[in-house]
């Protein structure tokens, strides 16, 4: 455990012994206290180890909020496989379909005032 991390776990100590005396005390310092009954947990993730772990994918993002991190039950031993991004379908690129779309309208625009010069109204 390096310093950084000794001085984070001793300040979450400290604010859950806050929480606990805040929360037995009543009144507004129970309100206190029950808002950041969550804070002590929040502030051991914080652990300059655990997010320089998390940085190099060493460690989870994605825990679920509140409660305790537990070690694995057994002996890790493969990293887990990420998984495969699916493809959404493939189909045409929207800028051919744009394109194709400007074309046809283009076409179109100039048919309809081909045709306006067969019918003047004057």
């Amino acid at each position: 455990m390096t310093k950084g991390d000794q001085r984070v776990e001793s300040a979450a100590d400290k604010l859950e012994t806050f929480v606990k005396n805040a929360q037995a005390g009543g009144g507004v310092k129970a309100k206190v206290g029950a808002a950041m009954s969550d804070d002590p947990d929040f502030l051991r993730k914080l652990k300059p180890s655990l997010i320089k772990a998390r940085a190099q994918g060493k460690a989870p993002t994605d825990e679920p909020p509140g409660g305790t991190r537990s070690a694995p039950s057994g002996p890790q031993l493969s990293r887990p496989k990420p998984p495969q991004q699916k493809k959404n379908g493939g189909g045409p690129s929207p800028f051919l379909v744009i394109g194709a779309a400007l074309g046809v309208g283009y076409l179109l625009a100039k048919a309809i005032d081909w045709r306006g010069h067969a019918h003047p109204h004057n």
